[in-house]
C-alpha cells in the first residue's frame, strides 16, 4: 500500500530519472483492442515486470438480475478443486527503456465507484513519480483500412496543446458519455498532472441494408492502429522502442484485409465493396505523422527560441 491510499499495492518504485506511463483498460472504448491488447503487447515487447496493482474496493458487480454469465468471474475446476479464478485486474508493470522508466498499466473499467477508482489510480501515478500518462482507447468508424488511422486526442492541461500539435493528432470535439480515459483526464487536471488520452479510429463497415448474410465487417486486433498510435507515443515520450515487428503486423493486417475484401466481392457482388471503399478513400483526409518531420520542427523551434532570447 502507499502512504496515503491503502488500495494501492506497490512493491517497487521506478529508479529512472524520467518515468512515463502507458495505460489501457478492458473498456467500452476498446475498438481494435487498442486499449486492452496493445498494453499487453508492450509488456511482452519490453519484458516489463509486475510491480503492483490496485485492490478491488467494490469496483465491480458480481451479477445483474436477469443475466447469468454477463459479469461473473470465471472459475476452472478439476475433480472439484479450483485450478484458477479469473478476476478483474488493475496491474502495473515496469521496464527501463533506453534509460527511461516505462510503467504499463492494464486494468478493467470499473462498474461502480468510478470516482474513487480514478482517484486511486492517480494516487498510484503520483507515488510512482510518473511525469506523463498516455491513456489508450479505440472507436469504430467507417474509414479506409489502408490509410493511416485518425488519432483523436484529449489532454488534461491547457499548456500541453502546443507540444501535442506536432504529433498528427485530431483534438476531439466529442460530446457525450465519458470514457474511463476522459474521466481520468478530468480528475488529473485538478491535480496538475499531465494525461494525454489517445483514441484511434478503427475501420468497421455496416452492410446490413445491403445483405442479410453479411451484416458488417470490422477489425478486431487493429495492428495498423496500434502502430500508428505507438509511432506517436514512442516519439512523444522519447522511448526509442523497436516497432519493426508491429509495423510488419500492420502490413500483414492490410494484406489480410485485401484478401477478405476480394473474397467478399466474389461471394456477394451486390455489396459493391470496391465502390464503397473507393468512395471512403476519396472522402478521407489523412493526418499523417513523421518522426523526422517532428524532430526538424522541434529543432527549428528551439533555434527560434534561442534567437528571440
Amino acid at each position: 500500500m502507499t502512504e496515503t491510499n491503502p488500495a494501492v499495492e506497490l512493491w517497487e518504485r521506478p529508479a529512472a530519472p524520467e518515468v512515463f506511463m502507458i495505460a489501457g483498460w478492458h473498456q467500452w472504448a476498446d475498438a481494435g483492442n487498442v486499449s486492452s491488447r496493445l498494453p499487453q503487447y508492450l509488456v511482452e515487447l519490453t519484458e516489463a515486470r509486475r510491480i503492483g496493482y490496485l485492490r478491488d474496493e467494490g469496483f465491480y458487480l458480481f451479477q445483474v438480475p436477469g443475466t447469468h454469465h454477463f459479469l461473473r468471474p470465471e472459475i476452472k475446476l478439476r475433480d472439484g478443486y479450483r485450478q484458477s479464478m479469473e478476476a478483474y485486474i488493475n496491474e502495473f508493470h515496469y521496464a527501463e527503456v533506453n534509460s527511461k522508466g516505462l510503467v504499463i498499466f492494464l486494468g478493467h473499467e470499473p462498474h461502480l465507484r468510478a470516482l474513487y477508482y480514478v482517484e486511486t489510480l492517480l494516487d498510484a501515478i503520483q507515488a510512482l513519480g510518473v511525469r506523463r500518462v498516455v491513456a489508450l482507447g479505440g472507436v469504430y468508424g467507417a474509414l479506409p483500412y489502408r490509410r493511416d488511422r485518425h488519432i483523436h486526442c484529449v489532454y488534461s492541461l491547457w499548456g500541453m496543446k502546443r507540444q501535442l500539435e506536432r504529433y498528427g493528432l485530431i483534438f476531439s470535439n466529442y460530446e457525450g458519455g465519458s470514457t474511463i480515459g476522459t474521466y481520468l483526464v478530468d480528475r488529473a487536471e485538478r491535480r496538475g498532472l499531465e494525461v494525454v488520452d489517445l483514441y484511434a479510429f478503427v475501420p468497421a463497415y455496416d452492410f446490413s441494408e445491403l445483405s442479410q448474410t453479411i451484416p458488417g465487417l470490422r477489425i478486431d486486433n487493429d495492428f495498423k492502429a496500434w502502430y500508428d498510435v505507438m509511432v506517436r507515443v514512442n516519439h512523444m515520450l522519447g522511448l526509442g522502442l523497436d516497432l519493426s515487428e508491429l509495423e510488419r503486423q500492420s502490413a500483414g493486417l492490410i494484406a489480410a484485409m485485401d484478401e477478405k475484401i476480394a473474397e467478399l466481392e466474389r461471394q456477394t457482388p451486390v455489396l459493391r465493396l470496391r465502390d464503397f471503399l473507393d468512395r471512403l478513400d476519396r472522402e478521407f483526409t489523412e493526418v499523417p505523422f513523421s518522426a523526422l518531420d517532428d524532430t526538424l520542427e522541434q529543432e527549428l523551434g528551439d533555434l527560434l527560441d534561442d534567437i528571440e532570447a
